[in-house]
């Protein structure tokens, strides 16, 4: 299966530009050959997490623009944006995975990015999300979710590919890079980060989208400019990989 990542510069609290910019991407994305394109986190409106009016509801502007994207090339479509779903006003900061005939998955970001009081607005998620993408069996995080390992490990053995939506900012790119590798190390199994570049709400972002093999060998990367990053993965491959080297059956 063809991955492909979008990474770009994301407008800040622009939901219709960021459309726009999006649109011709996952376009070109798909005449290329991917069956799955996948956007940063908040890709709609950059990672707005001090405002309480920033929720959109479940089937919202940005759901509807994945769905519009995924059923329109016959692709699956992915990232986060802001989604309210109950009587609590703190949106999730929702995965939204939408398949081509535009059924949507939806992981909620377990881990809110307390050092950025991203908690004080958003609400955490509680459960785990695999979803079956042509056989492949791809699990969605967000962001700062790479840095707590045990979740990974969770849902590793169905597993082949990990999907990480983030902004990440340029300060501690080398933590992304490092924990990137690190959960695909550990868990033998693609691990795909899609991350913004540009400057929003006073940060800069250093891009640094990549895609890492069951081996922890980066077989794609996008470095620090707007660009769709392509790379191709496998169950075989994943398969080979634990077989070869059976270190997840030592876990205890």
């Amino acid at each position: 299966m063809k991955i492909a990542v979008v990474q770009v510069d994301t407008v800040w609290m622009d939901r219709d530009t960021n459309f726009a910019q999006l649109a011709p991407l996952i376009s070109d994305a798909a005449q290329h050959g991917a069956s799955l394109v996948l956007l940063t986190e908040m890709f709609s409106t950059g990672f707005v997490v001090d405002r309480s009016d920033i929720g959109e509801p479940e089937g919202g502007a940005s759901s509807q623009f994945l769905s519009r994207m995924a059923t329109e090339h016959n692709i699956w479509v992915g990232g986060s944006c802001p989604e309210v779903s109950s009587d609590d006003l703190r949106p999730f900061n929702s995965f939204v995975l939408v398949s081509p005939r535009g059924e949507q998955h939806r992981y909620h970001k377990i881990h809110p990015f307390t050092y950025g009081a991203e908690d004080t607005y958003f609400r955490p998620g509680t459960d785990f999300v695999t979803v079956d993408v042509d056989g492949v069996r791809v699990s969605l995080f967000v962001c700062y979710d790479l840095r707590f390992a045990d979740e990974f490990w969770k849902t590793a053995a169905h597993t082949d590919v990990f999907l990480v939506p983030g902004n990440w900012p340029a300060s501690r790119r080398e933590h992304w890079m490092a924990l990137l590798r690190a959960r695909a190390i550990e868990n033998q199994a693609f691990v795909v980060g899609c991350n913004r570049v540009g400057t929003g709400g006073g940060l800069t972002y250093a891009g640094d989208s990549r895609v890492i093999n069951p081996l922890g060998e980066v077989v794609a990367d996008a470095g620090n400019a707007s660009t769709i990053l392509y790379a191709d993965v496998s169950t075989e491959e994943v398969q080979l990989t634990r077989t070869t080297f059976p270190f997840m059956q030592d876990r205890r």
